[in-house]
């Protein structure tokens, strides 16, 4: 697929406002394609102001009954967890459709890209690649840009799901996901490779895919202090790798780290690099971001201004609100590599952590077992106070081998503080009723786009509690 002969095509997406799905289906309307989709989350009311900003980008929506699928000139995209018997996928068998994964459609745009950048590892993607974007809108290469999550530097009034950045120059930043082997697909001239550790594979899947990913590229950007992404950068040339630490030895190295609360100061190649987002992890990927626009072609002190601009992205440690004397923040974290993160960046501060999380699917719960109760046994404090509520199902048939409740209790068996409360309504009303002056409720999880709602709802619910305690 070239960029030329987007234009005119038709592209039906099931499941469109999906994080992977959306922002494609918006670069594909914008680049003057026919587009329409359908979704579950649509069809049951859910967040309904991302589906009327989709119709505002001129994507037309249907619901998922097979209706929208009416022609074989209809490139049908869906991911594989997409069942055979859902109406549209019927209707796209019946008409004999061109079918797409979402991941196929988006590395044939990236691979056509006149400069690839694609960010890899398995936490930090979403945090290089918006910070990839802010650097290379900021010094004029006007970049299109896939992102798994909405960029707040780029959204506004008309546009609040800015998880997508339609530009006209050569740069086409992606992140790539390896949990479906999906990244084999994609070819890059610059690769970023964050870290590697568990998740939805095995570490000898997982390197074997890196490996290959980084080794496609022109320059490979990689974290010298994980141990895997720093041997697989051993394997090639020195001449096409530039590797960032925290106070190591590499290319591009931070020094002198001051963290706040909600912010991050550290110094590289003498020049004092102030970030608005927290946390020892956010000065890595800002090292990554850095080293990325480096090999673009971007100046460093031209890069190192513009990530100081960065202000972060929705559900990535966003502070949602505070009442009550309550911080409330919303967070992707669903692995054990992004819940560490976030869990020592607040510990950073004083503070009890009332944490809400939910579990993102039956499946990664017994992947990753032993490593999620390892890591809350491990991180939270004595006066922390861990809920979980069920994991998330929106259909189609699942296998429960590992719940919530076995996750509270592994933890609870090691001295931590869990407690296992099946509704999420209920689960959200214990926090706030137990929260005082000086907490922070965290919200937790991943694959829910109503997480941030339920964010917005507990800080006008602790808001609402001290009025009725004066009253």
């Amino acid at each position: 697929m070239q960029d030329g002969n987007i234009a005119g095509q038709r592209f039906f997406f099931v499941g469109v406002g999906g994080s992977g799905m959306m922002p494609l289906a918006m670069i594909l309307a914008a680049r003057g394609a026919i587009v329409a989709g359908s979704d579950r989350g649509l069809d049951q009311g859910r967040v309904p102001a991302k589906f009327a900003d989709l119709e505002a980008k001129g994507v037309a929506l249907f619901p998922q009954d097979g209706s929208g699928i009416v022609s074989a000139d209809q490139t049908v995209v869906a991911s594989a967890a997409v069942e055979a018997s859902v109406a549209d996928i019927v209707a796209a068998d019946r008409l004999g459709c061109p079918r797409m994964s979402r991941a196929e459609l988006n590395a044939a745009l990236f691979n056509a890209s006149r400069l690839p950048i694609g960010v890899a590892g398995t936490s930090g993607k979403s945090t290089v690649t918006g910070m990839i974007a802010r650097i290379l809108h900021d010094v004029g290469m006007d970049p299109t840009v896939m992102n798994g999550a909405v960029m707040k530097d780029f959204a506004a009034p008309d546009r609040p799901f800015a998880s997508a950045l339609v530009g006209q120059g050569n740069p086409y930043v992606s992140e790539v996901d390896e949990s479906d082997g999906s990244i084999a697909l994609y070819a890059p001239r610059v690769a970023v490779l964050n870290n590697v550790s568990l998740d939805h594979k095995t570490l000898d899947e997982l390197n074997a895919l890196f490996a290959d990913f980084i080794g496609k590229a022109g320059m490979a950007i990689v974290n010298a202090d994980n141990p895997d992404a720093a041997a697989l950068a051993l394997q090639l040339p020195r001449d096409r790798v530039t590797t960032f630490s925290l106070g190591g030895t590499a290319d591009l190295v931070a020094t002198d780290i001051v963290e706040a609360p909600f912010a991050v100061t550290f110094t590289l190649r003498d020049s004092r690099v102030a970030l608005k987002v927290p946390g020892r992890h956010n000065v890595s990927n800002a090292l990554a971001a850095i080293g990325a626009a480096l090999a673009a072609g971007v100046p460093f002190e031209a890069a190192v201004a513009a990530i100081g601009r960065y202000t972060g992205l929705k559900r990535r440690f966003d502070l949602v609100g505070e009442a009550a004397g309550v911080a409330v923040i919303d967070d992707f974290g669903h692995n054990p590599d992004k819940i560490a993160a976030t869990l020592d960046t607040l510990h950073a501060f004083p503070g009890r952590l009332l944490i809400l999380f939910q579990p993102h699917g039956y499946g990664p719960l017994k992947t990753m077992r032993r490593e999620l109760v390892d890591t809350f046994a491990q991180r939270l404090a004595s006066d922390d106070l861990l809920v979980l509520p069920d994991a998330v199902y929106q259909g189609g048939t699942v296998t429960r081998e590992v719940t919530s409740a076995d996750i509270a209790n592994d933890i609870a068996i090691t001295g931590g503080n869990a407690r296992h409360i099946p509704e999420r309504a209920a689960a959200a009303a214990h926090l706030v009723v137990i929260a005082r002056a000086g907490d922070r409720i965290v919200l937790m999880g991943a694959r829910d786009d109503t997480l941030p709602l339920l964010a917005a709802e507990m800080v006008a619910q602790l808001g609402a509690r001290d009025k009725d305690a004066e009253a």
